[in-house]
């Protein structure tokens, strides 16, 4: 197979509305592509992200015809693991095998996926690996807010910095106002040798508009684009931390909003159940025209 002969699906996540969300390339049929081949089908396609899904390995689990291994590259790099390209592929799979119960192995490790059908459209919500929260060094987060040119004062001080895993690491920021959080204008290239040196995927910008309501953003200059507009994966990361941090209870559903800072509104819905460490993120996705 070769890559312009590989059949590529445009889809969005997080939004019904196919100029909202995320959008992401799916392959469902990877099987003949090597590693080069997928960074160059991302690259050229584009997108935050691109899934590609092959056939499971032994032992996953799941029933079958309906568990897979699912990879994921940006235009510059293969990713542990990505939320939004998640939704998007199971979305693109219950259109055609119908909704109900995904497995995913990915490199981050086993991803289920639940996908239901109603008047609204295809709702996909995956569960996230074991998340963990860190602290990071003062050094860096001083190179961050200057790579970010974001005064210290402009840090929301009830948001603590961290750094933040679900799948992937993601550095929390929270800032004291929504006028911050609109300004996003970043050194590209100094904030991505940050990320490449402490291994983050993106950095969370955290804006808190009520008791579990938050605006959210995320620069992520290490997949070669200024910004992800949804992004599942550092919202699986922020629910664990904002658990950890005791931001919110134990149990509880978030509402995170991002994109409207892009043109491209979506909305992310994080469940946090008491006595599982897991995140569950969720959203609408539906097929890009084209």
């Amino acid at each position: 197979m070769t890559t312009d002969a590989t059949d590529v699906l445009r889809y969005t996540a997080f939004s019904a509305d196919p100029a909202g969300g995320n959008p992401a390339g799916v392959v469902l049929d990877a099987s003949g592509l090597d590693d080069a081949g997928m960074l160059e089908i991302a690259a050229r396609l584009g997108y935050s992200e691109t899934a590609f899904l092959t056939g499971p390995p032994a032992g996953l689990g799941g029933e079958p015809g309906r568990a897979f291994t699912l990879r994921f590259f940006s235009p510059k790099a293969e990713v542990s693991f990505c939320g939004h390209a998640t939704v998007a592929a199971s979305v693109a799979l219950a259109e055609r095998i119908g909704p109900g119960e995904l497995v995913f192995a990915t490199p981050a490790g086993t991803v289920p996926v639940s996908v239901t059908a109603s008047d609204e459209g295809l709702r996909a919500v995956l569960t996230s690996v074991e998340p963990h929260v860190e602290d990071v060094e003062a050094a860096d987060l001083a190179e961050a807010l200057v790579a970010l040119d974001w005064p210290e004062a402009d840090l929301d001080p009830a948001i603590p910095p961290r750094i933040a895993y679900a799948g992937a690491r993601h550095l929390v920021l929270g800032a004291a106002t929504r006028a911050r959080l609109a300004e996003l204008d970043y050194d590209f290239a100094r904030l991505e040798a940050l990320m490449r040196r402490l291994d983050l995927t993106t950095v969370q910008l955290v804006h808190r508009s009520g008791p579990a309501e938050f605006h959210v953003r995320d620069p992520f200059p290490v997949g070669g684009v200024v910004e992800d507009p949804a992004t599942g994966a550092a919202a699986a990361a922020f629910g664990a931390y904002a658990r950890e941090l005791g931001l919110v209870p134990a149990e509880a559903v978030l509402t995170l909003h991002q994109g409207e800072d892009m043109g491209r509104p979506g909305v992310l819905t994080v469940e946090l159940r008491d006595g599982d460490p897991r995140v569950r993120v969720g959203g609408e996705g539906v097929r890009i025209p084209g």
